[in-house]
């Protein structure tokens, strides 16, 4: 059962970007708190992250998203959120608030979600300190996974 479910895994994650430290894509995304601001990619540099795509439509989202809030809000990992495929921002606010997200979240477009090779949600990457790819999965994850992917 367990070569099943790794063969059905690495299918499904098989045209993500690789996990031998290729550079992390560049974004410059306006944040959902205040629209008018922006966050960059370097502003990441010189701390791991979990860059955790979602769209608020998402129900796996729903579900995975507080398990790594959690592990944000208890310092144990670094995390912001990339909001994909929505209809317009009330709709991810709508979202984000229901779940009572402290973490940044960012308005991400159609070519971020290209850049990133984003085909499914909850997609997510570990970016390492160097702002390289360290790590990725796609779909459900629990806390305790979430932080498994983030040891060094």
């Amino acid at each position: 059962m367990a070569v099943v479910v790794y063969a059905v895994t690495a299918f499904q994650q098989r045209n993500l970007l690789s996990t031998d430290k290729t550079p992390a894509p560049y974004f410059n995304l306006a944040t959902l708190k205040d629209p008018t601001e922006r966050m960059t990619i370097a502003q990441l540099q010189g701390k791991q992250t979990v860059v955790y795509f979602f769209a608020p439509w998402c129900s796996i989202c729903r579900y995975s998203m507080p398990n790594l809030e959690k592990a944000h809000q208890q310092g144990k990992l670094n995390a912001i959120a990339i909001a994909l495929d929505y209809q317009n921002i009330a709709e991810v606010k709508q979202f984000t608030d229901s779940l009572e997200l402290t973490m940044p979240v960012l308005l991400g477009s159609k070519s971020t979600g290209q850049d990133y090779k984003i085909s499914a949600y909850p997609t997510y990457y570990v970016i390492d300190e160097q702002l390289a790819i360290t790590a990725h999965s796609m779909g459900y994850s629990t806390e305790l996974g979430l932080r498994m992917r983030t040891l060094d």
